[in-house]
């Protein structure tokens, strides 16, 4: 297996470690971070109805500036405005494969500032 397989097994892996103990329900829905090269997407998922209730993402939006860290802090604080008016107020945080640290924390601790709870 070359490097680059096996960097991806291991995120696979590690994003699966992750999804076990994390599900979405209609009460609780599941907050979902990817964090690519150049930008930040969310989703809040209820996993029983197979839903995204509310997204948001750096993906063409001139106000999302700055560095990967300051871009996931404002989608942090965008998807916590959009699951209020979704009304959904308590989530559970699925980080997918990334260490919560840097951007990931970044991302949400703006969600909780703004009022999101998890």
């Amino acid at each position: 297996m070359d490097r680059l397989t096996k960097k991806r097994s291991n995120a696979n892996q590690r994003a699966r470690r992750v999804r076990t103990t994390v599900h979405g329900t209609a009460d609780r829905p599941r907050l979902s971070v990817h964090i690519s090269n150049l930008h930040v997407s969310v989703q809040i998922i209820n996993d029983e109805a197979h839903t995204t209730v509310a997204a948001a993402s750096t993906i063409g939006q001139k106000a999302a500036a700055g560095s990967m860290t300051d871009k996931a802090a404002w989608v942090g604080a965008e998807i916590a405005k959009k699951a209020k008016a979704a009304k959904v107020k308590q989530v559970v945080f699925d980080r997918g494969s990334k260490l919560y640290h840097g951007r990931v924390k970044a991302l949400a601790d703006a969600a909780r500032k703004e009022g999101l709870e998890f």
